[in-house]
């Protein structure tokens, strides 16, 4: 049977045992690891939304500052592609492991960077220009943190909880958001605002350098994927990556990066736009940091069932139904911002991101890296998230807070634009194929191991 294209049938290739402490580890030390990086990239996000638009950009328009803020916000995800593209490279030839170390370091230290840089009152314009430069550099480091950390814990899963054990990794992202949103709700609650611009701010920057000793403490005792091991081991399977994506799974890669629109959009539109909207209608802005630190709580738990639910639904069922919701909720986000209620806010926010995101986000982890063979993986993986995520997430925040300035405060248009992007995604999901081995009859889509290596046998699990 050939195996050398996505859709032939393949017998999954997986070891024929599965060591579930291993694999639980592994999922562990990527969590850790990825919560470590994101939370370099969000505290920029939230950052942006309060504080960036005053010490920044302090000579105009209070809107404009905030536009002007997201603008440097966006530059990161412009970075990201590219890093995808390096660092997928580096881990489809040297390692999974050593890319994921060194994306940690780039990213968390232009974080620390941040909390160290001189502000629009020292050195006038040069701080914003340090800021774009910094940003550029967390970018691409980040670029290539997602890819690697759900291979390392999808290639040691069994195949039929791949799902599951995948998913277990998207917790980093939400947490990471958490741990900066709180720091953000508490100093913002106990300083005065003058002693918040003045030094405050600083604080959740500086101490990334503690989560960055953490992250690589975890990292550098992770072990290196037992199938990116086999393909090293052969030095036939060791073709450039960039030839096996583009060459067999060109329609993967582009249907792949319309599906990531609806979660690349949606979680910057919960998360970061919508406490810019509360600050414009004059509410108050700590309230709804606080109402989403209650949804990312909800959205952690919710993670690893929607994970497990793709193990036995399908990873694109899960998927379309999820786009499909953010889709519902988008005009009654407005609402519940608008009415300033705490009740409507918190019930939004939770519906959004424990349900709406966590249901695109938690399949992604099982379902891109089943779209490409092995030898290509790390970078399929991160082509689609990054170019995805560049594509949707990166202009996000400034085309939405551009079309709020343009039509008055009127949300017509970000409404619109919200909708399209999720649209995209409807689509493409609609063409891409189902990948879970239990949907196809213990079956991989494309490649998952060395057919060499593993010929004649079969999909085990740890039941």
């Amino acid at each position: 049977m050939d195996v050398s294209k996505p859709g032939t049938g393949a017998v999954a290739g997986a070891p024929a045992q599965h060591d579930i402490k291993k694999v639980r580890r592994t999922a562990a030390a990527s969590f850790i690891g990825t919560m470590a990086e994101y939370y370099d990239f969000f505290i920029y996000g939230t950052a942006s939304a309060l504080v960036f638009n005053k010490i920044f950009f302090p000579e105009i328009d209070p809107l404009l500052g905030t536009l002007a803020a997201f603008s440097t916000y966006a530059v990161g995800f412009f970075a990201r592609p590219l890093g995808g593209i390096v660092w997928g490279m580096v881990g489809d030839r040297i390692g999974r492991k050593k890319a994921l170390v060194y994306t940690l370091l780039l990213t968390g230290l232009g974080t620390f960077a941040i909390g160290l840089l001189p502000t629009y009152e020292t050195i006038g314009l040069w701080a914003a220009v340090i800021l774009v430069f910094v940003r550029l550099i967390q970018g691409f480091g980040v670029g290539g943190e997602q890819g690697g950390a759900v291979l390392l814990t999808a290639e040691a899963a069994p195949p039929n909880r791949r799902g599951f054990y995948a998913s277990l990794v998207q917790l980093g992202s939400p947490a990471a958001y958490l741990v900066p949103s709180a720091l953000f709700a508490f100093l913002t609650t106990q300083l005065s605002e003058d002693q918040f611009l003045a030094w405050g701010w600083r604080i959740p920057f500086l101490l990334s350098i503690l989560v960055v000793a953490v992250g690589l403490y975890i990292r550098l005792r992770v072990d290196e994927s037992e199938t990116f091991k086999a393909v090293k081991e052969n030095a036939a399977a060791q073709q450039a990556p960039m030839k096996v994506v583009f060459k067999n799974s060109r329609r993967e890669v582009l249907l792949g990066m319309g599906s990531k629109f609806v979660e690349a959009a949606v979680f910057p539109f919960y998360t970061v736009f919508l406490v810019a909207y509360s600050k414009h209608l004059g509410n108050d802005s700590a309230f709804v940091l606080q109402a989403i630190i209650i949804a990312i709580v909800a959205e952690l738990i919710m993670i690893p069932i929607w994970g497990h639910l793709t193990d036995r639904f399908g990873r694109k069922k899960i998927f379309l139904g999820a786009a499909l919701l953010n889709l519902i909720l988008i005009w009654p986000a407005f609402s519940a911002i608008a009415s300033g209620d705490a009740l409507p806010i918190v019930a939004i926010l939770i519906a959004g991101l424990a349900l709406g995101h966590a249901g695109t986000y938690a399949p992604q982890a099982s379902y891109y890296p089943e779209l490409f063979p092995v030898q290509g993986r790390y970078t399929g993986v991160s082509v689609v998230w990054q170019f995805g995520a560049m594509i949707a997430s990166g202009p996000f925040t400034v085309v939405a807070t551009a079309l709020l300035a343009a039509s008055g405060g009127a949300i017509g248009g970000v409404a619109i634009y919200v909708s399209a992007l999720i649209l995209v995604s409807v689509v493409c999901l609609s063409l891409l194929p189902e990948t879970a081995p239990r949907r196809l009859g213990g079956r991989e889509y494309a490649d998952w191991a060395l057919p060499q290596a593993h010929a004649g046998q079969s999909v085990t699990s740890d039941r």
